[in-house]
């Protein structure tokens, strides 16, 4: 067993030994315009443009920026990712990445899809967890009324009823099928709801193990306290609770609403406020690991060698079940092999489905790369130090 101390994220013989010499060039390419936020910019609003304007732009795309950042557009175009991922003993979590759907028929879709890669996931060891946003299921406008406490309509009663009917459908497969299955994240204004169905379906789904997983943002203010209300309500109720940390996703847009509307700001002051949340809500978890089983949705190298540090001092095996790494395909493989390489447990985050209906997620990754300081910087280096060390062995 490899120890902690020995790993190293800037391993690039490792980290990248996947791809080709021409998939590096590319990554290569891809990193240099995001990490420039004028021609990022300037990018990402010619593709909206473009979409606007419906200019047959699909196919630059496909093979651009969603090659690098999708599997495909369907499980099965997926499956060529998944098998490459697992050579390197990489799991895949399969996240259907439509969005900005608001009516029921989409919704029923969604469900259905989910549905489709918990059944696929059922019978494919590379495929150790599912994935679904609530705001897949349901109205956000819905999720945000029932937030504020206000009187629902008999129509959105029932329309409520019908996203806790879904919600259900897919947590009763993946208890079925054995097949652990996260619940994403999304703004503080409509989270409270997606937690109250989170937990009613672990107390429901949980009583032997961690199927259902809640995902904690821990930029917010009061995450790590909710952490350890969950746990406290884990064991009262006696099912295991599983979650997925990160540090979260909507940074801008939540200081900019808090500003706008008045509150304060639900986001920690610093990023040294939030990766000290982040490490502590790790060494909760590990510390009550007899109930707790994590996912470490991390793109912080630090955090993710503190996890593999926490994991030695408790004499834990480095491929312990209740622990998962995991980061986005496309992002970071620096992390992602050399902890599998080191015989952890890790999974890539693996998005798919139509071209189109995907570039919301495009964007905003892009986006995100630009914004979160020195990510697309590092991503950038590592590339170019192993094209220029397969160069040095020419």
């Amino acid at each position: 067993m490899q120890l902690a101390s020995n790993i190293s994220f800037d391993d690039t013989s490792i980290a990248f030994e996947a791809k080709s010499n021409k998939a590096l060039k590319k990554a290569n390419f891809l990193f240099t315009v995001v990490n420039n936020p004028t021609i990022s910019s300037l990018a990402t609003g010619s593709v909206k443009l473009g979409m606007a304007l419906r200019l047959p732009i699909k196919g630059i795309i496909k093979y651009t920026i969603f090659e690098h950042f999708c599997g495909g557009e369907t499980i099965k175009e997926s499956e060529k990712t998944i098998k490459e991922l697992s050579d390197y003993s990489i799991g895949t979590i399969l996240d259907y990445s439509v969005e900005g759907e608001e009516d029921e028929a989409s919704f029923d879709k969604t469900k259905d899809e989910i549905l489709k890669t918990v059944e696929f996931a059922k019978s494919s060891p590379s495929i150790p967890f599912s994935v679904f946003k609530v705001t897949g299921l349901a109205n956000t406008n819905l999720l945000i009324k029932i937030q504020n406490g206000e009187t629902l309509t008999e129509k959105e009663n029932k329309a409520f009823d019908r996203v806790k009917e879904r919600v259900n459908t897919i947590c009763k497969k993946a208890f079925e099928s054995n097949v652990p299955i996260l619940i994403d994240a999304e703004e503080t204004w409509l989270q409270n709801p997606i937690d109250d169905m989170a937990y009613a379906m672990m107390k429901e789904y949980n009583k032997e193990k961690a199927i259902v997983y809640n995902t904690l943002q821990m930029y917010r203010t009061g995450t790590l306290e909710a952490l350890k209300n969950a746990f406290h309500y884990a064991a009262m109720d006696n099912y295991y609770l599983g979650v997925k940390l990160v540090r979260g996703a909507y940074m801008e847009k939540e200081r900019e609403r808090a500003e706008e509307k008045g509150y304060p700001s639900p986001i920690q002051p610093t990023k040294e406020a939030t990766d000290d949340n982040f490490n502590k809500g790790l060494a909760f978890c590990i510390d009550n690991k007899q109930r707790v089983s994590v996912v470490c949705g991390s793109h912080n190298e630090y955090s993710n060698y503190y996890l593999a540090l926490l994991m030695e001092k408790h004499s834990m095996n480095n491929n312990d079940p209740r622990v998962w790494f995991a980061q986005l395909y496309g992002m970071s493989d620096n992390i992602s092999f050399n902890l599998a390489k080191a015989g952890y447990n890790v999974a890539k985050y693996v998005p798919y489905g139509p071209v189109k209906s995907v570039i919301p997620y495009l964007l905003r990754r892009a986006s995100e790369n630009t914004s979160v300081a020195g990510q697309s910087s590092r991503e950038l280096s590592l590339i170019r130090k192993e094209l220029k060390r397969r160069k040095s062995l020419l």
